[in-house]
């Protein structure tokens, strides 16, 4: 009788155990993180004055023609200087759309040669429309 004692409470025992370790390794999942909107290119606006950029005509130019040597960063690039990427991408689109450059271009290789040139990139699915 006292084996069947032992043994019935070795089989509680055993259970209590499982049941406590199979329980306690159940842990949720953690909420996901708050969704924050990105910026959409649409919304972006040029917090510089667009006629300004008509300086960054030369540079392109000489970007375009090949010039020998380094072109001067100093006028056009130092406009964008402080901006995002994509307010730099927006000025510069917003300058080449009006034309105020002052040449005939082919937008999206202008504006990603310019950006480039002056250590701005063009932001992901950003389109010169």
């Amino acid at each position: 009788m006292a084996s069947k004692t032992v043994a019935t409470g070795a089989i509680l025992l055993v259970n209590l155990l499982f049941f406590t370790m199979v329980s306690s390794t159940h842990v949720p999942c953690p909420p996901p993180p708050p969704k924050t909107p990105k910026p959409s290119p649409a919304a972006a606006t040029c917090p510089k004055d667009t006629l300004k950029l008509g300086v960054c005509a030369n540079l392109l130019n000489d970007l375009l023609h090949l010039v020998v040597g380094t072109p001067p960063k100093t006028p056009c690039c130092s406009l964008i200087e402080g901006l995002a990427d994509l307010e730099a991408a927006v000025c510069l689109c917003t300058a080449i759309k009006a034309n105020i450059l002052g040449i005939n271009l082919n937008v999206p290789v202008s504006l990603s040669l310019l950006l480039n040139y002056c250590g701005k990139g063009v932001p992901e699915g950003f389109q010169c429309a």
